[in-house]
C-alpha cells in the first residue's frame, strides 16, 4: 500500500500535538534551521510553521573529542559508535527532566521528538531521556538517532520533528484499515517508503511515509519503462492536479539523504524527486504582460471553472478549450451535487475574458506584436508556458547534473500527463514518450509491483585507505545480519534475499556525501577499490573534476537488504489485422499550433498490438487522454502500452517583436539558464563558503553588460555584477575580448563589493561574430585571499591593500589557457605589506575559481543552445522585451506610491536617513515624477569616506537599490537592469557611498548595504528597519579560517509581523550546522537562540504567526544569541554594527 496521510497531515499541520526534546543552548535550533528565508524579495518573510508546540531543553552535552583541544580536561572520555572519541561534559539531570514530561502530560502532548547533539555517534544521551519519558507516562517517543543516525543536527531534528509529528496520525490510519478485516495478522501487510521499497506495517513510521506516493511512480517507471538491454535512461513524468514531479531512472533508483518538503528538511533515503508547482490545477493570470501559471492551484475544490463549482481558470480549462479534454468522455461527476458533465463553454467563457484583456494590453504597448489573440491561441499559450515551467525540474535532473536530455526517453503518467508529453519531449528534444496502460494509476502499479527493504546505516567517519578493510567486513556482516533477519521474520526465503553494500563518501575538507553502490566481497580486501573507482567516476560526472590530493572520508556504512518481489506482469494483446488501420470510435476539431485540426478519437481498449496512430489524434482511456501531436506517432505495444515517437516540428519565423506568450517562455528560459550556472557551480567548488553556504550569485548580461536575468541568489550581488561587466566592457573594449577570455575581477572601481566576492566574466560568441552577443558572470566568496587577518574580513583595515588580493581586470583564461603562475603571484601579493599576509589557502582559490569558469561555460552552452533554437536577433529581442517588462512594473509602482505621497503630503518627494554607529550620515532623497514616471535618488548629505572599513563602493548602491524596487513592486517580475532605467541615482562622490578607489571597504559590502536598505526602506515608509548588519564573524589561524554571517531579526510592515531570527535583505547565506560546525573546526557552540526581547514593540511586532512564539511571548523581530569557545589559540574578527 502507499498513504498520503503523511504527506496531507504535514501539509495542511494536521498531526499530533508534540514536544521538542533538545541539548539545552539550543531550543531555537530548528526555528532558526539554515537562517535563509525562502523567497528573498517578500518583505513580509513568511516560513513554515513549526511541528512542536513546546521545547524542552535538556542539560546535557556530548562534545567531539579533539586532540589539539588547549582546553585540559573538560568531561569523561568515552568511546561512541565505531570507536568515534567523544566528551561527555554534562550527564542528564533526571529529576528536572521527568518533571518537564509530567507537566507535557498535563497539558495534553503525549508525543515528543528527541535530537541531542552529536547522538548520532553517542546515543546513550537520547536512550536515557526515552526511558525517563515513559517513566512519566509518555507514549510516542521519536529519537533522532534511530531514525537516521547521520551527522547534522538541523536536518535529523527536522526528521525527528516529523516522526512524532506524523507517526501517531499513521498508527491511527493502520489501526482504522485494519478493524475493517478479519485476521489481518495473517496477511502481510506492506507500506511504500519515500526510498522506493516497502516496509513491514510494524516498522513503518511518519518520517518515511511522506513521499510514499510520489515513490510509487517511480519504482511504476522504472519497472515498465526501462529496458535492461537497451539501457536507454528515463525521465519520470507524473503531472497531477497541484504539481507535477519529475524522476531520473537509469538502471538503479536515484537516492538523496535530504529534501525539503512543505518547509520541513527530512534526512533520511528517498528517492531523488523534483517537484514543480504547475498541474491541471495550476492557476492562469496575466501580470505585468507575461502569462503567469502558478504557482497558486484552484485544488480539488473548488477546482478548475469547467468542474462547475464556482473555481479558477487552469491549465485543466485550457485544454477543455483547446479540445484535447473531452466532456462526454469523462462521467458525469462534476457541479455542486457532483451529477453533471464538464463545462466547457464556462471554461471558455472565462479564457475569453482573459482574451480580452490580454489584447487591451497588446494594443496600448507599441512594441508589442500588434495581433488579435483567438481564444484558443491563448489557452494554447498558457499550456506552452506550463510546458516550459515543467521543463525546468527535468533540465535540473539531467543538464545540471551533465547528462544528456535528448539521450533519455520519457516515461509519462498521472492523470494529466498525457496531454503534455509530446510537447514536452519536443521542448527538451527527447524522441521517444512511453506511457503505461495504467499511467493514470501507475504510483499505484508501481507499488504493487515493489520490493521488501530494510535499509539500515551506522556512522563511521573514517578515513579511506587499505587499513580500512577489516573494519568495513566487520560492519557490513553486522548490519547485513540485522537486515537479513528482519527480512526472514517477514517470510522471505534467503535465496529471495539480497544485500546491497552502501557507502556515504567525500573528500576531506568537503561537506557532502556521496552515495555510493558497489560490489563488495567481505573476502577480497581489493574490493575497496570497487568503492573508490565509483566514488571517483560519480563525483567526476557530478562535479567535473576530482581531488586527487585528498583523503577519501567514510561517513557512514549502509546496507540495504531487498526481499524480491515475485509478482510478475505480463499481459499480451493480440495482433492487429491491419497495423495502420486502427478503428476511430469519433472525430472532434482539436486546437493545435497549427490551428484547428480534423482530430481522430480513439479508444484505448479497442486497439490492438501493433496499431499505429498518426497525429493529430486523441487517444482516451477510462482514466486519461493521450494527445498524439501533428507529426508524431503513436504505435500500441504487445503488452498494451503506448510508444510515441516524436517528430521534430520546423519552428516558425518568430518576429522579433514582444509576444506576450514567447515574452513568458523567454523569461523562464533565460531564469533556467541563471539557475543551471548556480548549481553547476555549487557541485563543481570545494569551499564551505560556495558549496555549502551558498555564498555566491550567478547572472546572464546583454552584449551592452546590462542584466538580463539572475538566479535567486544574493541579493547585495545582483547590481554590482552588472557594474562588474560593464566596466570590463569599458576598460578593454569590445574589440579587444576575445572568444575563450575568462575575466576576473574583485576591486572596488571595478564593480566589486568587497575583494573576497571575486567576479568571474566570461563572453559568449556565436558562429562569425565579432563581439560578444551576451556575457555571463558568478561572483563568489572566497574564505580567504589574504589581507591582515584569516579569513579576509578585517574589522580594522584602514586602506584597500590590507584587505587582501585585488583584481581590477585580470584575464583569468587568456583565448582557452588558464594564467596560474600570474594568478598564484597575485594572490600571494598581500604578504608585501606590512602586517599581511598572502591567500592562505592558494589551493581552494584556484579551485573554486575552476569552478566558476565552469559554471560560467555552462551558461554559455546553454545561451548558445538557446540562440541556436530561436536565432540571435530572437533571443536579443527578447532580452530587450524582459528589460521593459520589469522597467514598466517600476514605474507602475513610482506612479502608485508618487500620487499617494502627493495626495497626503502636497509633495512627491519622499526623505530619510540613518546613521552607522561612528555617526556616518546616509541621506537620501527620493524625488517622483508621477507623470514621466521616474525618480531621483539622491544621497547628496551622506557622510564622507571614513578611516575604517565601512565605505561602500558605488555597486553596493545600485544593488540595494535594485533590489528595494524589486521588493516594492511586490509582483513577480524579472530582476533585471530594466528596473534602473526609470531611476536617476546621484551619489556624491568622496562620501561613503562614493568612496575613493584605495579606501577600506570589506564593512561596506556587509554593514553598510544592510543600512542603505533600511534608509530606502524608511523613506518608501515601506518596512521598519531590520537588524541593519550581515553579522560577519571570521576565526581561524595559519592552518584554517572560517567565516559566517549571523541571522538578526527582520522588520515589521503596515499590516504583518517581523520574524525572528533570518537573514534579511541584501545576503541570505546559511549557517553551518552546529555537529558540522563542531566537528571541523577547533570550536564548541554553547548556544544559538532567540534573544528574546530585542526586537522591536510597535503595533506590527511579529512572532504571532508561530505558535511557539506564542508560547515563549516573543516580541517583534528578535536577534539571536550565538556563542561559541574556542578550544584553541584562534584569532577572531567580528564586522558587526548596532549590537
Amino acid at each position: 500500500m502507499g498513504t498520503t496521510v503523511a504527506t496531507n497531515a504535514l501539509l495542511e499541520r494536521q498531526g499530533e500535538r508534540m514536544a521538542l526534546v533538545v541539548t539545552r543552548g539550543f531550543g531555537d535550533l530548528l526555528f532558526i534551521g539554515n537562517q535563509s528565508r525562502p523567497r528573498i524579495f517578500d518583505l513580509n518573510i513568511k516560513v513554515p510553521e513549526m511541528l512542536y508546540e513546546e521545547v524542552i531543553e535538556v542539560k546535557e552535552r556530548v562534545l567531539v573529542h579533539d586532540k589539539s583541544c588547549a582546553m585540559g580536561n573538560i568531561g569523561v572520555y568515552k568511546k561512541g559508535i565505531n570507536d568515534a572519541e567523544i566528551i561527555v561534559e554534562q550527564e542528564i539531570d533526571e529529576t528536572e527532566l521527568i518533571a518537564s514530561f509530567q507537566g507535557l502530560k498535563k497539558r495534553g502532548i503525549d508525543s515528543i521528538a528527541v535530537v541531542l547533539l552529536h547522538s548520532f555517534i553517542y546515543p546513550n544521551h537520547e536512550l536515557q531521556v526515552a526511558q525517563i519519558a515513559r517513566k512519566a507516562g509518555i507514549s510516542n517517543i521519536s529519537l533522532s538517532h534511530q531514525l537516521m543516525p547521520m551527522i547534522k543536527a538541523v536536518p535529523r531534528g527536522f526528521t525527528v520533528s516529523a516522526d512524532a509529528y506524523l507517526t501517531p496520525k499513521i498508527l491511527d490510519y493502520i489501526k482504522g484499515f485494519e478493524s475493517g478485516f478479519k485476521n489481518i495478522d495473517k496477511v502481510s501487510l506492506n507500506f511504500m517508503q519515500s526510498d522506493g521499497g516497502l516496509c513491514n506495517v510494524r516498522n513503518f513510521c511518519g518520517s518515511k511515509a511522506i513521499l510514499s506516493g510520489p515513490a510509487g511512480g517511480v519504482v511504476g517507471v522504472a519497472m515498465t519503462a526501462y529496458d535492461q538491454e537497451k539501457k536507454q535512461p528515463i525521465i519520470g513524468f507524473d503531472m497531477g492536479g497541484t504539481s507535477t514531479d519529475v524522476c531520473r531512472y537509469a538502471g538503479h533508483l536515484e537516492q538523496v539523504m535530504e529534501t525539503t518538503t512543505a518547509g520541513v528538511t527530512i534526512q533520511a533515503p528517498q528517492l531523488d524527486i523534483n517537484t514543480v508547482a504547475a498541474g491541471g490545477g495550476s492557476r492562469l493570470y496575466f501580470r505585468n504582460g507575461l502569462f503567469t501559471v502558478g504557482p497558486e492551484s484552484a485544488g480539488a475544490h473548488p477546482g478548475p471553472v469547467c468542474y462547475k463549482k464556482n473555481g479558477h481558470l487552469t491549465i485543466t480549462d485550457a485544454n477543455v478549450v483547446l479540445g484535447r479534454v473531452l466532456p462526454d468522455f469523462f462521467p458525469a461527476i462534476f457541479g455542486p451535487k457532483a451529477d453533471e458533465i464538464l463545462d466547457k463553454d464556462a471554461a471558455y467563457r472565462q479564457m475569453e475574458d482573459l482574451t480580452k484583456q490580454i489584447n487591451e494590453f497588446i494594443k496600448a504597448h507599441p512594441d508589442a506584436e500588434q495581433k488579435e489573440y483567438k481564444v484558443e491561441e491563448v489557452a494554447l499559450g498558457f499550456v506552452a508556458v506550463a510546458n516550459e515551467e515543467m521543463c525546468r525540474p527535468i533540465r535540473a535532473l539531467t543538464q545540471s547534473r551533465g547528462y544528456d536530455t535528448a539521450i533519455h526517453a520519457l516515461a509519462s503518467f498521472g492523470g494529466a500527463g498525457g496531454q503534455h508529453a509530446c510537447s514536452i519531449a519536443r521542448i527538451l528534444g527527447i524522441n521517444t514518450v512511453f506511457i503505461h496502460k495504467y499511467s493514470s494509476v501507475l504510483s499505484a502499479f508501481g507499488i504493487a509491483l515493489a520490493d521488501v527493504v530494510c535499509d539500515i546505516q551506522e556512522p563511521a567517519h573514517k578515513v579511506l585507505t587499505d587499513e580500512l578493510f577489516p573494519f568495513l567486513k566487520d560492519r557490513f556482516n553486522h548490519l547485513s545480519d540485522k537486515a537479513e533477519n528482519q527480512l526472514i521474520e517477514q517470510g522471505f526465503p534467503p535465496e529471495r534475499i539480497t544485500c546491497e553494500h552502501i557507502l556515504h563518501m567525500r573528500y576531506e575538507r568537503t561537506d557532502s556525501s556521496i552515495i555510493v553502490h558497489a560490489q563488495f566481497d567481505p573476502q577480497k580486501p581489493a574490493s575497496l577499490t570497487n568503492f573508490i573507482e565509483s566514488f571517483r567516476e560519480i563525483y567526476k560526472k557530478e562535479y567535473g573534476f576530482n581531488l586527487h590530493n585528498r583523503n577519501i572520508i567514510v561517513d557512514d556504512v549502509r546496507i540495504r537488504g531487498v526481499g524480491k518481489s515475485v509478482i510478475h506482469v505480463s499481459e499480451h494483446l493480440e495482433d492487429a489485422e491491419e497495423p495502420e488501420q486502427p478503428p476511430v470510435t469519433t472525430e472532434r476539431l482539436v486546437f493545435f499550433d497549427e490551428g484547428k485540426l480534423a482530430t481522430n478519437i480513439y479508444q484505448l481498449h479497442n486497439l490492438k498490438a501493433g496499431h499505429t496512430i498518426r497525429g493529430p489524434a486523441l487517444i482516451i482511456d477510462n482514466n486519461s487522454t493521450v494527445v498524439v501531436e501533428p507529426l508524431c506517432k503513436a504505435m500500441i505495444t504487445k503488452e498494451g502500452n503506448i510508444r510515441l515517437e516524436v517528430g521534430t516540428k520546423k519552428e516558425n519565423d518568430f518576429s522579433t517583436h514582444m509576444d506576450p506568450i514567447r515574452l513568458a517562455i523567454f523569461s523562464n528560459r533565460f531564469m533556467s539558464i541563471a539557475e543551471q550556472m548556480g548549481k553547476a557551480l555549487q557541485r563543481t567548488s570545494i569551499s564551505t563558503n560556495i558549496k555549502e553556504r551558498l555564498d555566491f550569485s550567478c547572472a546572464l548580461f546583454g552584449p551592452d553588460g546590462g542584466l538580463i536575468a539572475n538566479a535567486p541568489h544574493i541579493p547585495v550581488h545582483l547590481g554590482g555584477m552588472q557594474y562588474a561587466v560593464t566596466f570590463q566592457i569599458e576598460h578593454i573594449g569590445l574589440d579587444k575580448i576575445k572568444n575563450g577570455d575568462v575575466f576576473l575581477s574583485n576591486h572596488p572601481k571595478a564593480g566589486g563589493s568587497h575583494l573576497p566576492d571575486f567576479t568571474v566574466i566570461t563572453p559568449v560568441f556565436i558562429k562569425n561574430s565579432k563581439h560578444p552577443v551576451f556575457f555571463v558572470a558568478n561572483r563568489g566568496h572566497h574564505a580567504d585571499i589574504g589581507g591582515l587577518v584569516p579569513g579576509s574580513m578585517p574589522p580594522h583595515s584602514t586602506k584597500l591593500i590590507q584587505e587582501g588580493a585585488a583584481f581590477i581586470s585580470f584575464k583569468l583564461v587568456d583565448q582557452g589557457n588558464f594564467q596560474e603562475e600570474e594568478l598564484i603571484r597575485h594572490l600571494k601579493a598581500p604578504g608585501e605589506v606590512e602586517g599581511c599576509s598572502g591567500s592562505r589557502n592558494i589551493t581552494d582559490n584556484i579551485s573554486d575559481l575552476k569552478a566558476q569558469i565552469a559554471a560560467n561555460n555552462k551558461g554559455i552552452f546553454l545561451v548558445c543552445d538557446l540562440i541556436e533554437e530561436y536565432s540571435l536577433e530572437v533571443v536579443q529581442a527578447y532580452m530587450q522585451h524582459i528589460r521593459t517588462t520589469a522597467e514598466d512594473a517600476v514605474k507602475a509602482m513610482l506612479k502608485e506610491v508618487g500620487t499617494k505621497i502627493k495626495e497626503e503630503t502636497g509633495s512627491s518627494r519622499m526623505e530619510a536617513v540613518d546613521c552607522m554607529d561612528d555617526g556616518t550620515d546616509i541621506k537620501l532623497k527620493i524625488d517622483i515624477d508621477v507623470e514621466q514616471e521616474n525618480a531621483t535618488f539622491d544621497f547628496t548629505g551622506t557622510g564622507p569616506e571614513v578611516f575604517s572599513s565601512i565605505n561602500a563602493p558605488r555597486a553596493i548602491t545600485m544593488s540595494a537599490i535594485i533590489y528595494c524596487l524589486r521588493c516594492l513592486v511586490n509582483k513577480d517580475i524579472p530582476l533585471n537592469s530594466g528596473c534602473l532605467e526609470p531611476i536617476k541615482i546621484h551619489v556624491p562622490h568622496g562620501t561613503i557611498l562614493s568612496p575613493s578607489d584605495d579606501a577600506a571597504v570589506v564593512g561596506g559590502n556587509v554593514l553598510t548595504s544592510q543600512r542603505l536598505c533600511d534608509v530606502i526602506f524608511k523613506a518608501f515608509g515601506a518596512v521598519a528597519a531590520s537588524q541593519g548588519c550581515m553579522n560577519n564573524v571570521t576565526f581561524g589561524d595559519e592552518s584554517m579560517g572560517y567565516y559566517e554571517t549571523i541571522a538578526g531579526g527582520s522588520g515589521a510592515g503596515n499590516g504583518w509581523n517581523g520574524r525572528d531570527a533570518i537573514h534579511t535583505h541584501m545576503t541570505n547565506t546559511r549557517i553551518t550546522d552546529p555537529e558540522i560546525f563542531e566537528s571541523r573546526y577547533p570550536v564548541i557552540l554553547r548556544e544559538f537562540r532567540v534573544r528574546p526581547g530585542s526586537g522591536g514593540k510597535g503595533k506590527w511586532k511579529g512572532g504571532k504567526d508561530n505558535n511557539k512564539d506564542v508560547l515563549q511571548n516573543k516580541t517583534s523581530g528578535n536577534g539571536v544569541i550565538r556563542s561559541m569557545q574556542f578550544r584553541r589559540a584562534l584569532s577572531l574578527s567580528l564586522l558587526t554594527e548596532r549590537r
